[in-house]
């Protein structure tokens, strides 16, 4: 016997049988289950009623799988201190004005927690500068991080902008 036919993970066409490889024939999947191969459409063709059932079974498992997956992380994604995704709930959230990152209430609450049983000014848990004590130090904070190009703050302010009416 040769190497060809002794392998057991060959690739064969499941309507003729015909092995991958030879004659430099390329099997191609079938599209919606990607489970058989076929090395043209007329096997494809031919081959259909025996796999059609099987088929639509298949394919909707893998629908299924792509709907209804959940996402590694979210589109605001993770907290930079615990690494866990960030909640959909921007009131889930706390955006730092002196390095624009977003924290999650967690770890802001856990910040907060142990600066007063240390008896410490409040800081901001990333970077650990102090936290602005007016809405203007807030705005002057955002303000320098877009002359940094930081998106996330070009965001912020456009966001306070829309709020004002100031489209221009």
């Amino acid at each position: 016997m040769s190497g060809v036919e002794e392998s057991d993970d060959m690739m064969r066409c499941a309507s003729c049988g015909i092995v991958a490889g030879v004659d430099d024939i390329k099997l191609m999947k079938c599209t919606a289950c990607k489970l058989v191969r076929y090395c043209g459409v007329k096997c494809q063709k031919d081959h259909r009623p025996q796999h059609k059932q099987a088929c639509k079974k298949r394919a909707a498992e893998l629908r299924d799988e792509i709907l209804f997956k959940q996402p590694e992380s979210t589109h605001r994604g993770d907290c930079p201190i615990c690494c866990l995704p960030l909640s959909i709930d921007p009131d889930k959230s706390t955006l730092m004005s002196c390095c624009c990152k977003l924290i999650c209430d967690g770890c802001d609450c856990a910040n907060v927690r142990r600066e007063v049983r240390e008896k410490l000014d409040r800081k901001c848990p990333f970077c650990r500068h102090p936290v602005p004590k007016s809405e203007e130090e807030f705005k002057r904070n955002i303000l320098r991080r877009i002359k940094a190009n930081d998106p996330v703050a070009i965001r912020q302010m456009g966001g306070y902008r829309n709020q004002e009416g100031d489209y221009d």
